[in-house]
């Protein structure tokens, strides 16, 4: 009995944290302060679920069907009429002309699939997830109060998972449908600890509610494994499984501050860490999808890291503190603008720098031609610095994620182009094509492999490469085998490596 109470109190005091202090009953009932609390859940609930649809997709897929199952001989063929009645069961009468039996027919059939989605505007624009919709040949998408409409995909970023659909029913009317929609928050102004519910279909179940805390912002986690893409998740506790895919998170104000994602488990089911894209990356995708019909990003023109504990007491500044310039591009914006290598990027417009996610999603986010402040610390001393966004293409994109992400932590190891100079410093013909290796970690299985900085990589998974681009691309398809095979050249020749990718 006095767990009980004791269990009652926490949750009740708990509550009382939570909420602003209430007068008359609330204070003299502590049980009546959770019934407020769960009011306001459902307040939220009632608005927002109206404006959450189940999405149902359909993609057409072509296979092509061994003959033996369109053999009307079912599993008798030749080998058969041949053994018994001395000649094959059919010959085709023009020798240059092959047997229909032998011609393996081409099936195409729908591969069906879910998730969520929810109306932002009136006219029956819909954002939701690209992993839900962006093959779809067929969507329709079905509201709570059983309406059903055929909607049409607008546009789908794979690299943030975002993608916006809109209802394209001939006799569609936004004036007289009169759509449910929900309002878009600002995800910036999220705080850790801070009530949210997650809304969508886990499994086919619609309009299913779930709350929970933001666990974590700025999550870079891989579950989109793409290589170049742009993570910057909002962790939480609040239950999603498959199904809830492009549902909304919501804050306790029923403003939508992000799109439900992906989950962490080891199961299929909810182990207590889902994701959602925040809502401010989501709205930006949209706007670039609707206006230019793809997403155009903004770029510095700088190789960023992360400041841990050494590199913050060599450059005499608090530890995590802001991100770290490794590198500027030539003639980039950044460079054009006056950073230098070696500055300590710790405010964006005004506001704290948190990590190389956060940053980096941001400025991704900015159109080109945005003007930003910057404020570094360079010298032990802090300035402000304007920059002018510029726009990212793809090569210099592949440039940028070598330089932050060392070529690749799954190797082990660092690499960068092979320059004039570094020819010559290493002794390799000017004519040479590779990357040179300019790092090693010393714990890696590259450095038992006996990878050395200075050794070039002229092949990556039998392909001759030339750049840093070329070897992530070579790189990544490696992955799917779990290993890398590397032709590694020094002064003394070349040698194959068989080098398994680490955790």
């Amino acid at each position: 009995m006095k767990t009980k109470s004791y269990s009652t109190l926490m949750l009740v005091f708990l509550a009382g944290l939570m909420l602003p202090a209430y007068s008359g009953a609330a204070a003299e009932d502590p049980l009546a302060t959770l019934e407020l609390m769960s009011r306001g859940f459902n307040q939220v609930a009632d608005q927002a679920i109206p404006a959450v649809v189940f999405v149902q997709v359909a993609e057409k897929i072509k296979v092509r069907q061994p003959t033996w199952q369109t053999d009307p001989f079912g599993p008798f063929g030749d080998d058969f009429f041949e053994r018994f009645f001395g000649q094959p069961r059919y010959r085709d009468r023009d020798e240059d002309r092959q047997s229909p039996r032998q011609q393996p027919r081409e099936q195409e059939f729908k591969q069906r699939g879910q998730g969520s989605g929810f109306i932002i505007a009136s006219d029956g624009l819909i954002l939701t997830n690209h992993h839900v919709v962006g093959k779809a040949d067929e969507i329709e998408v079905k509201l709570k109060d059983g309406r059903t409409f055929d909607a049409e995909l607008i546009g789908s970023d794979e690299k943030t998972d975002v993608a916006v659909i809109r209802i394209k029913d001939s006799d569609f009317n936004p004036d007289k449908e009169n759509l449910p929609t929900l309002p878009l928050g600002d995800s910036d102004d999220l705080r850790v600890g801070e009530w949210v519910l997650a809304i969508g279909s886990p499994f086919g179940l619609t309009s299913t509610v779930t709350a929970g805390v933001v666990s974590a912002k700025g999550r870079n986690v891989g579950v989109l494994n793409l290589q170049d893409a742009y993570e910057n998740f909002i962790q939480t506790d609040a239950a999603i499984n498959p199904g809830n895919s492009g549902g909304p998170l919501l804050n306790l104000k029923g403003e939508v501050v992000g799109l439900n994602t992906a989950i962490f488990s080891r199961s299929g089911g909810y182990m207590g860490i889902g994701f959602a894209i925040p809502i401010n990356m989501a709205k930006f995708v949209k706007d670039q999808l609707l206006e230019h019909g793809e997403v155009k990003r903004g770029q510095l023109g700088i190789m960023i890291q992360q400041v841990d504990d050494d590199m913050a007491k060599a450059l005499d500044i608090e530890a995590f503190q802001g991100i770290l310039v490794q590198d500027v591009l030539d003639d980039s914006p950044a460079e054009k603008a006056g950073l230098k290598q070696g500055d300590v990027i710790i405010k964006l417009n005004g506001r704290n720098v948190e990590g190389v996610p956060g940053f980096r999603s941001k400025i991704s986010m900015m159109p080109p031609g945005e003007k930003v402040e910057l404020t570094i610390m360079r010298d032990g001393k802090e300035k402000e610095i304007d920059v002018t966004i510029g726009e990212m293409d793809e090569k210099q994109a592949a440039r940028l994620r070598a330089g932050e992400s060392g070529g690749t932590e799954k190797l082990g190891l660092e690499v960068e182009d092979l320059s004039p100079e570094a020819a010559e410093t290493y002794g390799f013909d000017n004519d040479e094509k590779g990357v040179i290796i300019t790092h090693v970690a010393a714990d890696s299985v590259a450095a038992e492999k006996g990878l050395r900085p200075g050794q070039l990589i002229t092949s990556v998974n039998r392909r001759e490469i030339s750049n840093v681009e070329e070897f992530l691309n070579a790189v990544e398809e490696g992955t799917r085998n779990n290993t890398v095979l590397l032709v590694v050249k020094d002064r003394r020749g070349s040698r194959l490596v068989a080098l398994p990718l680490e955790d």
